[in-house]
């Protein structure tokens, strides 16, 4: 399994204690940035308009951040 870098990990380790329900553009331009460094695909920022795929790009996140926690 693959970790995050020291760098992407104080990253996401600050984005996961957001307790908001919402996230910013920063935010949203950060998940479509690890994910597709983490999960080996070109960048690409899904379609706002409905949130499914941001939401499972956090999760799969989540579990690379778990990993190395």
């Amino acid at each position: 399994m693959v970790k995050f870098n020291k760098n992407d990990f104080k990253k996401w380790e600050e984005f996961r204690l957001s307790e908001r329900s919402t996230i910013t553009r920063a935010e949203f331009k950060l998940v479509c940035d690890l994910h597709a460094k983490y999960y080996s695909h070109k960048y690409y920022e899904p379609c706002t308009c409905s949130p499914k795929t941001i939401n499972q790009w956090i999760s799969d996140l989540n579990v690379v951040w778990n990993y190395g926690n």
